[in-house]
């Protein structure tokens, strides 16, 4: 998984450099880090899931064995946690 956040100081990560590893070309700069990358590895895992069954909370419940409020909550709680990085 990508890191996100400083091992020392807990501050959030940005990207200095990308680099082509084909031609060797650079890009340098201070980049944010999309969102969806600030997410645990599971929650990336439940919205890829989410927009496999196009949105589906019930066949995501069937899928997860879980019930639909279950899985329902776990959505709401990533809405949440982007909405506040979006901050």
């Amino acid at each position: 998984m990508l890191p996100c956040y400083c091992p020392s100081c807990k501050a959030q990560l940005k990207v200095k450099s990308l680099k082509c590893e084909n031609c060797e070309t650079e890009v340098m700069g201070n980049y944010e880090l999309p969102i969806l990358a600030l997410l645990s590895t599971e929650e990336q895992d439940f919205i890829l899931k989410f927009v496999k069954h196009s949105g589906s909370l019930k066949e995501m419940a069937n899928q997860l064995r879980l019930s639909y409020p279950t899985v329902r909550n776990l959505l709401d709680e990533i809405i949440e946690k982007i909405k506040s990085y979006e901050k």
